[in-house]
């Protein structure tokens, strides 16, 4: 179903009236020139500039990428919130496949939309862009950030993102065992590319008991092939079921925690890098119910956030490790709070997050 304008309906209903929108701005880019077909979705200035990265994937269709772009600077807004950022939640998708359609000219029309919000939105890396990608995008925007260190950027975000899920780790660890030690819990990592190999060193160097899974068989012998005693295991229908395992890392795409993994979930914690991991509202009290401690994504995975917002400031990578390790406080705070207000953890972040934006909106309307 279509309004008006051709526009999905479903779409115009999240953006405009459901609990999931309230965003400020959506905007809907086009070169034909270079074939770039892209949305950029404002959800927050309230604490800033809206920061989030470019994601490049293939979306099966136009709505999907603006459902896609919707949910996922909704997302920003919390994380940036949670991570102590001045930065509102801002995110991009960029439609087509990476691997075929990315070319210099149609990063430089890319560049060239979000310069033209004039620093509303500040981009960096997602799924399907890389540093050197943000090096093009960055010769026609000044707002971009995860640049090359040859160019004046931090570098490879993904680092310090795999540090605070680490740290978030730790802090479930503490909360639910009495030992932020990772040494002999058996760890299932789905996705070991840019943030789940490193996830790995962080694991295999505290003695963890290390599983791991990916749809790319080359990023899995990558992982096996450095770490002997790392296990292989065939898909993530296979990771979940692993017998024993205390924690489950979902580092890929979204939507990982639905109906049909939930209740067969052996991990007595979930503790990962993918965003959006919750497939739809109510799964959170699924966990709850069946005794699995959410660690919310949009917190522990904000490593990456605090380093390409560092990145604007003149970077420095101790300040930000520094930054990134708080994490663990924040986590354990979250957990706190959940039980204190008797909600799941993914509630009790909501809470703290809204209410920083909230009291950040009010002082500016003062």
């Amino acid at each position: 179903m279509t309004d008006v304008t051709g526009a999905s309906a479903d779409v115009l209903h999240t953006l405009f009236q459901s609990d999931q929108g309230g965003h400020e701005q959506v905007v809907l880019c086009q070169d034909r020139a270079s074939g770039l077909k892209a949305v950029i979705a404002i959800h927050s200035t309230a604490l800033g500039p809206a920061l989030g990265g470019t994601r490049f994937y293939p979306y099966a269709s136009e709505a999907e990428a603006v459902a896609d772009a919707l949910n996922l600077a909704r997302g920003m807004s919390y994380k940036n919130a949670m991570a102590g950022l001045d930065h509102g939640g801002g995110k991009a998708v960029i439609i087509g496949d990476p691997e075929r359609d990315k070319t210099e000219e149609l990063l430089l029309a890319y560049g060239r939309m979000v310069a033209s919000l004039g620093g509303r939105y500040v981009t960096a890396c997602d799924v399907g862009t890389y540093v050197a990608d943000m090096d093009v995008v960055a010769r026609e925007c000044r707002w971009t950030t995860g640049r090359s260190p040859e160019n004046g950027g931090a570098g490879d975000s993904s680092v310090l993102t795999a540090f605070g899920v680490y740290q978030g780790m730790r802090a479930s660890a503490q909360h639910l065992w009495g030992d932020p030690s990772l040494r002999a819990k058996r760890v299932g990592i789905a996705g070991v590319g840019k943030v789940g190999h490193h996830l790995v060193e962080h694991l295999v160097a505290e003695g963890a008991e290390v599983f791991v899974t990916d749809v790319r068989e080359e990023a899995v012998r990558r992982i096996t092939e450095r770490h002997r005693d790392v296990m292989a295991v065939r898909d993530t229908e296979a990771l979940i079921r692993v017998e024993g395992l205390d924690i489950y890392a979902p580092c890929a795409l979204g939507g990982a925690l639905n109906d049909a993994t939930v209740p067969v979930l052996t991990a007595k914690v979930v503790c990962g890098a993918a965003n959006n991991q919750l497939a739809h509202p109510g799964v959170e009290k699924d966990l709850a119910d069946r005794g699995i401690l959410y660690a919310p994504d949009y917190v522990v995975n904000a490593g990456g956030v605090i380093q390409v917002a560092d990145e604007l400031h003149g970077f420095d990578f101790e300040r930000c490790k520094a930054k990134a390790a708080k994490i663990y406080d924040t986590t354990l705070a979250i957990f706190a709070r959940a039980k204190e207000d008797g909600i799941p953890p993914a509630a009790a972040a909501d809470r703290i997050a809204e209410q920083r934006m909230a009291d950040a909106a009010a002082a500016r309307a003062r």
